[in-house]
């Protein structure tokens, strides 16, 4: 744990807090600086709180180190971060809707979500175009929208789809779910210098969620954004809902937006307008409708 002392803490303050990280079991690592004193509390630091050491006589702020996080941290990073596509501000409540787009018509948006790699899994579903064709409408669909002056969001479901993705000139890649524990996508999509939304699967937790991040970040991607499109419910008839928990608590420990999707949750009980208030609510940067 990194213990950020007041700037006018006294050498009898400073020697408390040592005291207190003593008696705890672990060791200190004293730097002082012309304006600063930063003590680092070395050992297992999970026993004790940070609000403990920030109840004590001169310490600015206690931070926690022990997360498999820390690129894509609050503590890192206080401020949100915000990305910007073609002049559209996401993050810091810049609020955005994204509508998707269905053939060749242009929704009403400021941006526009296309998922040209749809593979229904009924086998009484028609089946979709060859590759080769959704390559020719993605492609036509990315220049219209452009045309239009709105930046696009695409979903891939494949490694293999990132190149068609980058070479269509997609604005925003979308990873759904289902690749999120797929460490290869995650460090392609790191090396990339374009905005890319990771979204949490159905049965993964939060810290799962931005474990995954991190990757991303680490490698180099810090256009990076967190989606939510649906976890497990316990409703037979409804088997998916809004994560609005994991929302919130990404929002609380992470500065990257959240994008919430919502496209495909609306059911009898809970209709589209009620999904928007509360993914607004729970505080997501974006959602997609």
């Amino acid at each position: 744990m990194i213990i950020v002392m007041q700037r006018n803490a006294t050498d009898t303050e400073i020697n408390q807090v040592i005291h207190f990280i003593h008696q705890r079991g672990l060791t200190e690592h004293l730097s002082k600086g012309k304006e600063r004193t930063i003590i680092g509390a070395v050992g297992d630091e999970r026993v004790f709180q940070p609000r403990e050491l920030e109840a004590l006589d001169g310490v600015e702020k206690a931070i926690r180190v022990v997360q498999d996080w820390r690129i894509i941290s609050r503590e890192i990073q206080a401020e949100d971060t915000i990305i910007t596509v073609r002049g559209l501000k996401i993050g810091a409540e810049q609020n955005q809707y994204v509508m998707t787009m269905s053939d060749f018509n242009l929704p009403n948006s400021n941006s526009v979500f296309i998922d040209p790699f749809y593979q229904s899994t009924s086998p009484y579903t028609i089946k979709q175009p060859d590759s080769q064709q959704q390559q020719q409408t993605m492609q036509q669909q990315i220049n219209l929208a452009h045309q239009a002056g709105q930046p696009v969001w695409l979903r891939i479901r494949d490694v293999r789809q990132l190149e068609y993705a980058l070479q269509a000139e997609a604005d925003i890649i979308y990873l759904g779910g289902e690749l999120m524990s797929n460490r290869t996508l995650l460090n392609e999509v790191g090396c990339l210098n374009i905005p890319v939304v990771l979204c949490k699967d159905k049965h993964h937790q939060v810290d799962d969620w931005l474990i995954a991040a991190e990757h991303i970040a680490l490698k180099g991607n810090h256009h990076l954004m967190l989606g939510e499109a649906g976890t497990l419910s316990m409703e037979r008839q409804t088997p998916y809902r809004l994560d609005i928990e994991a929302i919130v608590k990404a929002k609380c420990i992470s500065h990257l937006p959240i994008v919430a999707n919502i496209s495909h949750l609306s059911h009898a009980y809970m209709d589209k307008n009620t999904l928007l208030a509360l993914a607004s609510a729970a505080g997501a940067d974006v959602i997609i409708q």
